[in-house]
């Protein structure tokens, strides 16, 4: 289903709530997002850097009598049937996202009735924008406003990455559902993963425009080798552990323990943590280049991020290194680096404003001559974070 415009989506939302349900539905908006630098780091208990985005999931809610779940997809143009009382994943997979948020309000002790949901959305599926978090944390917002259950701003994102992890079954860390949350115009998000302070750094140069590439794949390696990663860190942190138990996470370590305690024992799983260590340390630097208008240096060091992300961490892929390869030598791009989980999705560029039509175009046209595929490009504004939507 093609939705172009917030209000188009809103309005299809709503329509088609009415039309099933024959009610007038709570309506909330939750957006997508992107992360300028920091990846990979948010499940080692590091930094991140992200900002909601101006692509978005809208959710229409209505209570029902008895204790059914009754989902409908806009986007895939399906429905789905759950019972409250036995909540299981489902062979669809985009219920997930929504039953899990339920699972996990019931199991933090709150007391939900059946419920009616449509929802669509116009985030780029499978590009690493955080669709799935956005859905949840629409679901877990507007659970909260539909059955009053006090719930704070912070623990719907944590109810969000549970639902994730647990029900869905992938072991994300906080950020994608922080961001969707805490969002605010013109500001990106110093989320510390480790007690979950933020700070947030401006972000509104008038001549940048954050340019986003998909690449218009998704390999099957995604989510399996995204696991598999975090548990080569814990490993790593495991070999510290034994010399230095103070070491609780790799935001603790150093370069000099893993030289130490990790190269000699697994050269591996020395790669991905010394990618990163360096990658905290690169988010905290590129935060103070930010404060200091220093968008050049910053996006050199996005540049860092991506050799980072391809040659230690191991998550990129051909497309993806294409794409960043193009833009390497260009004077309208400042910074581009692969985001997400990696093995597809997009990549995110610091483009000067009045280039990006030219970049695009010559990007676009050299990507589909190198791999024989069409990327897709994005402009990507940062937005606030979820909210109820009047109609």
């Amino acid at each position: 289903m093609d939705i172009t415009t917030e209000v188009n989506l809103k309005d299809a939302v709503y329509e088609k709530y009415q039309e099933l349900f024959g009610q007038t539905p709570l309506l909330v908006r939750s957006p997508g997002r992107v992360n300028l630098i920091g990846e990979h780091t948010d499940y080692n208990n590091g930094l991140v850097l992200p900002a909601a985005i101006d692509k978005n999931i809208v959710l229409a809610i209505g209570k029902r009598t008895d204790a059914s779940i009754h989902l409908y997809s806009l986007d895939q143009e399906q429905s789905f049937t759950a019972a409250l009382d036995s909540l299981e994943r489902s062979p669809l997979l985009w219920p997930d996202y929504i039953l899990g948020v339920a699972q996990q309000l019931i199991k933090r002790g709150h007391r939900l009735h059946g419920f009616n949901v449509v929802f669509g959305g116009d985030i780029p599926q499978g590009a690493g924008l955080s669709s799935s978090a956005a859905l949840e944390c629409a679901t877990g917002f507007a659970l909260n406003e539909l059955f009053n259950l006090g719930l704070s701003s912070l623990d719907l994102a944590l109810t969000g990455q549970a639902a994730e992890n647990e029900f869905v079954g992938v072991k994300c860390g906080l950020m994608d559902q922080f961001a969707s949350v805490f969002g605010k115009e013109q500001r990106l998000i110093k989320l510390d993963c480790a007690d979950f302070t933020h700070e947030y750094i401006p972000f509104n140069h008038p001549g940048l425009r954050i340019v986003l590439f998909d690449t218009q794949v998704k390999h099957s390696l995604a989510s399996s080798a995204y696991n598999e990663r975090r548990e080569q860190c814990e490993y790593g942190v495991t070999l510290i552990q034994a010399h230095h138990p103070e070491v609780k996470s790799l935001r603790d370590a150093t370069m000099e323990q893993l030289e130490r305690y990790v190269k000699p024992v697994d050269e591996v799983v020395y790669n991905r943590c010394s990618y990163v260590v360096a990658e905290i340390q690169r988010l905290q630097d590129g935060c103070n280049d930010l404060k200091r208008d220093d968008f050049e240096t910053f996006g050199k060091r996005m540049f860092e991020t991506h050799d980072g992300l391809q040659h230690l961490y191991e998550v990129s892929c051909q497309e993806l290194d294409t794409l960043v390869d193009l833009v390497r030598d260009n004077d309208a791009v400042l910074g581009a680096r692969m985001m997400g989980g990696g093995f597809g999705g997009c990549t995110i560029n610091l483009v000067k404003a009045e280039e990006v039509d030219r970049v695009v175009s010559e990007v676009s046209a050299a990507y589909t001559a190198t791999t024989a595929k069409k990327a897709q490009a994005y402009i990507a504004n940062i937005s606030a974070g979820t909210s109820l939507l009047s109609r």
